[in-house]
């Protein structure tokens, strides 16, 4: 079975390399973008399995990436999971009804992601 592919949006580029190292060491291929508009092109080009995206972007909130790609019928059902160091608090049911699957905020537990991902993905196992 091929490797998950899934997107790393995030402006920090040390996340971003913490992120893929630790992704790619679970089997999953990793590909980045650091920005709201790399964030979409990306998205068009690579068709990820999954995306990680955090809210606050250049050239664009990570809420608009999200509403880009679920108009887009080649991408719209893409699971995304949100990772920000906002507040979450008065935002999660609205990032719910936007479609994320799952929120984490900064600092985020890496097993707990990795839960959050292979669910996302419909994996079962450890």
């Amino acid at each position: 079975m091929a490797e998950a592919k899934i997107l790393i949006v995030d402006d920090d580029q040390d996340i971003r390399r913490l992120l893929g190292h630790r992704l790619k060491s679970d089997g999953y291929e990793p590909v980045f973008a650091g920005d709201a508009i790399t964030a979409v092109n990306a998205a068009r080009k690579e068709a990820p399995d999954l995306i990680l995206l955090d809210l606050g972007l250049p050239a664009g909130d990570g809420r608009i990436v999200m509403e880009r790609l679920r108009a887009m019928p080649a991408l719209e059902g893409i699971p995304i999971i949100i990772i920000t160091a906002r507040d979450l608090g008065a935002e999660r049911q609205s990032l719910g009804r936007s479609g994320a699957y799952a929120l984490f905020q900064k600092p985020f537990d890496h097993d707990a992601l990795l839960v959050a991902i292979r669910s996302a993905l419909g994996e079962t196992g450890p």
